[in-house]
């Protein structure tokens, strides 16, 4: 295998079938002289991270429609864009997100830095994100590894090691494929063979443009690459979610800006810890004095930990709460909304 013949076939490929994705401007486009919006290549690909295509995408065209350039999205409000954010997960990264923006307008004049160093430097914005963005918006040589990129590579040179210690040598790896020529398109040709092709699991070999050069398809068996450590289990932590209404409205609270789902709106919760909530104690945590009833628990994953939550309710007043209409309570983050909706079930 050379990396030119490899770069031929998979380039030859990536022309003829690149996803059609509302962020991406296609090999003929590029061809044509057409260049990528820094901004929406920056904005999808942070929405990207942790997330699927198909989820994603809905919410990139809700953002750009409604700040349709990195200078409108800095100016919004946060709590505005942590809602329209709100079952994307992981709301780190719309804080981040923010942080991005207003550094680009207020310190670049709305206008992206076209270098990865220069990408680097902004706040929230993480290796892998600088040379998506280098490579796809600027045509860097920029070496672009994500998940489905190191599952390519892991399977291409059958690399033993397991992750996560091996990613440095899979990112390696993958840099020795980089060139100057048509950067962007290698780094988007490379993630489309390991969306739809490469798989995690069920490997369509038999379609793949690059199988002839591929080591793990040699061994016979593809899908054990990349190699992996198995997992721990995660923990699992137990809280109560508290449903206050006052007729038609649900008392909401914003939590922390620190931590997880910080600056959300959220229903009134105890601490999530390790161990159950007795009934006095869920009782005294309450938000209100109240007659609360339980009214079931919900289950939620997070990525280190999982968690129950017991579900109680109740009619009720109290001072320094969020009263929101239940028509709005599909801005909470997936967990809350989850827990909403199974204590309101039975409401009329």
């Amino acid at each position: 295998m050379t990396p030119e013949a490899l770069r031929a076939r998979l380039l030859a490929w990536y022309d003829a079938n690149a996803r059609d994705l509302p962020w991406r401007v296609g090999p003929a486009a590029h061809r044509a002289g057409v260049r990528a919006d820094p901004y929406r290549v920056w904005l999808s690909e942070v929405m990207l991270q942790q997330t699927t295509v198909p989820h994603a995408a809905p919410y990139f065209l809700k953002f750009t429609a409604r700040w349709p350039t990195v200078s409108d999205l800095a100016a919004e409000d946060d709590a505005e864009v942590m809602a329209a954010w709100a079952g994307l997960g992981y709301y780190a990264r719309a804080r981040n997100l923010l942080a991005c923006a207003r550094a680009v307008a207020k310190d670049y004049g709305g206008v992206f830095p076209d270098t990865e160093d220069g990408l680097r430097a902004l706040p929230g914005l993480g290796p892998y994100t600088a040379a998506a963005v280098a490579a796809i918006a600027f045509d860097r040589s920029a070496n672009v590894v994500d998940g489905n990129v190191e599952r390519v590579i892991a399977r291409l040179f059958a690399v033993e090691a397991p992750l996560p210690d091996v990613k440095p040598e899979l990112k390696s790896l993958a840099a020795g494929l980089v060139r100057d020529e048509r950067p962007g398109d290698w780094a988007q040709a490379l993630m489309d063979l390991g969306a739809t092709v490469c798989r995690p699991k069920g490997p369509l070999c038999d379609r793949c443009p690059v199988a002839e050069f591929c080591a793990g398809l040699a061994t016979g068996e593809p899908d054990a690459y990349p190699r992996r450590v198995a997992k721990a289990p995660r923990p699992h932590r137990h809280g109560v979610a508290y449903i206050l209404t006052r007729g038609s409205e649900v008392a909401l609270v914003r939590r922390p800006p620190k931590g997880l789902l910080g600056g959300m709106l959220a229903l009134p919760t105890t601490d999530w810890r390790g161990m159950g909530w007795t009934d006095e104690e869920a009782r005294a945590a309450a938000p209100a004095a109240a007659d609360w009833r339980p009214v079931g628990e919900v289950e939620h994953g997070f990525t280190h930990f999982t968690l129950t939550l017991r579900l109680l309710r109740a009619e009720g007043e109290a001072e320094g709460l969020i009263w929101t209409p239940r028509s709005g309570l599909d801005a909470l983050p997936s967990v809350f909304l989850k827990a909403a909706r199974a204590g309101l079930t039975n409401l009329l």
